[in-house]
């Protein structure tokens, strides 16, 4: 999968460097996979929740941090919605956020 755009993450991870680490991993294995549908993203994150607009939430280092992508499946791209602490999420709307 294409992930638009590890700047996001990288500059997410430079604010809160404990991030770094588990992000690096999501990012490594997301580059690596071939996701067809949702349950290809359930096998592989069974800790993943699907919400409206093929929008996906990763727990991100043991549910500290979250993250919010899209997904568009045909085109193989995964887009980053929003990434932050696990309190940042609780104030935001998972399918609106990012645009």
């Amino acid at each position: 999968m294409r992930v638009i755009s590890k700047k996001t993450l990288i500059a997410y991870w430079e604010k809160h460097p404990n991030a770094e680490q588990a992000l690096r991993a999501w990012y490594d294995e997301v580059r690596n996979a071939k996701w067809l549908n949702s349950q290809d993203i359930k096998r592989q994150f069974v800790t993943a929740s699907f919400v409206a607009g093929n929008r996906v939430v990763f727990n991100i280092k043991g549910n500290q941090h979250r993250l919010i992508v899209a997904v568009a499946y045909k085109l193989g791209v995964v887009y980053i919605k929003f990434v932050g602490t696990h309190a940042e999420y609780d104030r935001i709307d998972a399918t609106k956020v990012g645009g």
